[in-house]
This record gives structure tokens, C-alpha cells and sequence, in this order.
């Protein structure tokens, strides 16, 4: 394609690893292939540009570069099939990341992020505030958590950023499976929780509830919360409890509670709605009601 095209642009030019920058008076595209190319916009037409994004992506040129390892990792999540030239040693997850539009430069985030770990972390950037961090398995016993990169990029840039981490893979089988179905995830999951860090794992009941048609969440919030549909207060206080891992002592201190008068309100929604939310099941049956009104 790309010769094809070069034949009607002669200014047509793919992107090299060696070039610093992309230069601004191109338009630059993303092939099928996942390679870089740009045209001089001197060669094109409004119509041109019209024509040339209906098969190819355009490319943000405020974006990082992307290195070899990026570029390898984008070809391999974009493609049908695995590259055999391409191999994995560590087991490795993808973290999604969203900051807000506008927020930081993404060549400055990029950086940031990676003086944070001991090894460079290809990133693949899906636009200027939201991607997908690749992060090897290590044996660093005093490797960052991501509660951790949180709280830096807030103290010193001032950027506020959401992870949502998926689970450690090995090998490519099924990886652009795994990169799109994290994201659609990640998208879904943050509708359902302030939590700013949130792991596949903790994201499952979310991902249920999301799942569910809208007629039967309001009949599980209904059903199981009864009179306390609307009773902000004690479905604030029994959420924290949940969120505390039915820890009464800990939910009285958060909430600046009497350890009694805790018990005794549990008490009452117990007698009220026969559910007990000290015991196990009833605690997640109520979690997914809580969840299921938002």
C-alpha cells in the first residue's frame, strides 16, 4: 500500500526510530500495518485527507515517538497473528491509563513514568490521555506499586490518573483478546468506583453489574435494599463496612462511630430486610445492590 500510495505522494515518508521528530508539515497516518507515514500537506486537499482516513488512522503528532519495543508490541496487539520474531521471557500485564484531556504533555508523562521504574515500560498510547502501560514481571523486591505512581504523579505534576491493571500473562496467545477486552473493561469499571487504582480482580463485580440490563439492576437495588433504596446514610455506612471487610472495630474508627451504635444500626437492617451483611454472602448480595444503583 504504502508504495502504491507513494506513487500519488511523492512526498510520502515512513517513520524512522532515528528521526527525532515527526515534521509538523506533514500529515502523518497509521497504516494497517501499524507503520508511521506521513504526506506533505503542500501535496494534500481537504478531500485528500477525507479519503486517505477512511483506511488509515490519523496519527497524533504530539505523542511520544514510539520506540522499536512499542512499535513491536502495537503491531502484535493490532494483528490477527503472532509474530513469530517476537518473544516474551518475563510474564508480563497491561495497565490501563487515563489522565484527564489537556492535563500534561505526553512526552512529559512519558517520562515521568519512566524514571518510576528500574526498566523502560513501552507505552502504546491510544490518544493523548489514555493508554496502555506494559509492565514485565520482576524479581525487585522493591519494584513501585501503582498506589505509589498515583500519589507521585500527584505530588510533584500535579496530574490526576486512573490505573486499571490487569492480570500478569505469559506468552502472546490471544494478546489482542486481552489488549481491547482491558480496555472496554477499564472504560466500564471507573463508572462504578472512586477507587483511582482498581486490578481485573476487584473490577469483576463491576464488570457483572455492568453487564446486567438496566430493569434488572433497579430490580436488584429494590429487592434487596427494600426501604433503605433512598436511606443515603445507611447504605453510606454498610458500604463502608463492605469496603472495611466486615470489620466492625475499623468501620466505627472510619466513620468516627461508636462501636455500639454501629452494631445496633446492622442490627436494624438486619431486622428490617432479613439480610445480614456480617455474614459473607449476604455482604456481596448487598454489594452488588449498592452497585447495581449507580
Amino acid at each position: 500500500m504504502i508504495n502504491q500510495l507513494r506513487k500519488i505522494y511523492s512526498s510520502l515518508l515512513v517513520y524512522s526510530e532515528r528521526k527525532d521528530n515527526l515534521d509538523r508539515t506533514y500529515k502523518w497516518f497509521v497504516t494497517d500495518d501499524n507503520e508511521i507515514i506521513g504526506i506533505s500537506e503542500e501535496e494534500l486537499t481537504s478531500k485528500d485527507v477525507s479519503l486517505l482516513t477512511t483506511f488509515l488512522l490519523p496519527y497524533n503528532i504530539n505523542l511520544p515517538l514510539p520506540t522499536a519495543e512499542e512499535q513491536k508490541w502495537r503491531n502484535t496487539v493490532h494483528s490477527t497473528e503472532v509474530n513469530p520474531n517476537f518473544e516474551i521471557k518475563n510474564p508480563y500485564r497491561f495497565i490501563y491509563f487515563s489522565i484527564k484531556k489537556n492535563q500534561i504533555d505526553p512526552i512529559i508523562f512519558k517520562d515521568a513514568i519512566q524514571e518510576l521504574f528500574a526498566n523502560p515500560v513501552p507505552i502504546l498510547w491510544e490518544n493523548g490521555h489514555e493508554g496502555i502501560i506494559i509492565e514485565e514481571q520482576t524479581v525487585y523486591e522493591d519494584s513501585i506499586s501503582f498506589e505509589e505512581i498515583k500519589d507521585i504523579l500527584m505530588s510533584d505534576l500535579y496530574v490526576k490518573i486512573n490505573f486499571f491493571i490487569g492480570s500478569y500473562k505469559d506468552g502472546l496467545e490471544d494478546i489482542a483478546q486481552y489488549y481491547h477486552s482491558l480496555i472496554n473493561a477499564a472504560k466500564k469499571v471507573f463508572i462504578y468506583t472512586n477507587k483511582t487504582v482498581v486490578t481485573y480482580i476487584d473490577a469483576v463485580p463491576y464488570l457483572l453489574i455492568n453487564q446486567t440490563e438496566s430493569d434488572l439492576r433497579s430490580d436488584i437495588g429494590k429487592t434487596i435494599l427494600q426501604e433503605y433504596i433512598n436511606d443515603e446514610e445507611t447504605l453510606k455506612m454498610i458500604e463502608t463496612f463492605l469496603q472495611c471487610n466486615l470489620n466492625i472495630s475499623e468501620t466505627a474508627k472510619v466513620l468516627h462511630m461508636h462501636r455500639n451504635s454501629l452494631q445496633y444500626r446492622l442490627d436494624r437492617f438486619f431486622e428490617k430486610t432479613g439480610i445480614d451483611v456480617r455474614q459473607f454472602h449476604h455482604a456481596m448480595t448487598v454489594y452488588l445492590a449498592l452497585l447495581a444503583r449507580k
